[in-house]
């Protein structure tokens, strides 16, 4: 039940000014751990603001969403919700600066495909993904618990699939609306939209699911109002209704207002990173290959190589590596 559940109790937030600030936080702690000798009026020179790594999260949640959609064999939806949510959960205490999204990315659907029940190996996860599936291996497994680590364990995710499910099987046995099938077009798209906003860290799977279903009940020209109030809701008291109707109305205006980032921002963004990001936690640096010799006996040791590893999405030729294309 997601009203007793940990992602309700831990990874529900009450509005969008909280999670920018929990954002702004992390970001600024990146910069004081690592800026000592930059200066403080002018930290951004060097560093990502808030904004660049908002909008550089933005563009690999779209990497996201294609590398999913093209996955072989084919993906549920439920893996690429929870996906998602471990992606945004992560780096509302994580800067982009510490771990590069493109490494928690690829690490995120993995451990969704485990959590999820989708039953594929690591040899064959990392045959969709171009470049060195041994680098791209080693990445992934490394990162494994760090990300489960990051996210308190907290791994069972509620999505808005099943409540989709129950209110489609509702409105076929309760509503007259003609032909509910022909709705599932429209839930679909703005489902993939949805997870481009914030909306899974603000409001229920059941609140997401009925926006869902009331924007294609909308498309389709058709009227859901007195299902939802008289029907649906019918021993709901006004304040409640309110409520409802209010994350609905907020949940189909972060929808409509998803915008690809301008590509040619994200590469200056993505150059910044490269030279501002912990080094620490690069694979391909020095300083992570020495750590890692220390930790590992020489036959254990990640590749260590210069080859690229890059997420199959099909035309976007974003790489796995320190140097972004």
């Amino acid at each position: 039940m997601f009203s007793t559940s940990t992602q309700r109790k831990f990874w529900t937030f009450s509005d969008e000014t909280e999670l920018a600030r929990l954002r702004e936080k992390h970001n600024l702690q990146y910069i004081s751990k690592h800026g000592s000798n930059t200066d403080e009026y002018q930290p951004y020179n060097i560093f990502l603001s808030p904004e660049e790594e908002g909008l550089l999260l933005k563009q690999y949640e779209l990497h996201m969403k294609e590398f999913c959609k093209r996955f072989s064999p084919p993906m549920p939806k439920g893996v690429v919700g929870t996906a998602f949510h471990y992606f945004k959960r992560f780096y509302l205490y994580n800067s982009t600066m510490d771990y590069h999204p493109k490494e928690i990315l690829a690490t995120c659907v993995y451990l969704a495909c485990k959590v999820e029940e989708f039953n594929v190996s690591i040899g064959q996860f990392v045959a969709n993904i171009k470049g060195d599936r041994e680098k791209a291996s080693d990445i992934i497994l490394n990162n494994e618990l760090l990300l489960m680590q990051q996210l308190n364990y907290h791994l069972t995710i509620h999505n808005p699939f099943r409540p989709v499910e129950g209110f489609l099987i509702d409105i076929k046995t309760r509503c007259t609306l003609p032909n509910p099938e022909r709705l599932r077009s429209g839930i679909d798209e703005f489902l993939e939209k949805v997870f481009l906003t914030d909306a899974c860290l603000l409001y229920a799977p059941s609140q997401i699911a009925l926006a869902a279903v009331l924007h294609s009940a909308s498309k389709e020209q058709e009227n859901l109002d007195s299902y939802v109030t008289e029907i649906l809701f019918i021993d709901a008291g006004p304040d409640k209704l309110a409520i409802l109707i209010e994350a609905v109305r907020k949940i189909r205006s972060l929808v409509k207002m998803v915008e690809n980032p301008v590509r040619e921002r994200v590469k200056i963004i993505e150059k910044k990173l490269d030279r501002c990001r912990n080094q620490e936690n690069n694979p391909d640096s020095e300083i992570y290959k020495r750590r890692m010799r220390e930790t590992l006996d020489e036959d254990d040791m990640p590749y260590s190589g210069t080859s690229r590893m890059s997420l199959d999405t099909s035309g976007v030729t974003q790489v796995l590596s320190p140097s972004a294309s």
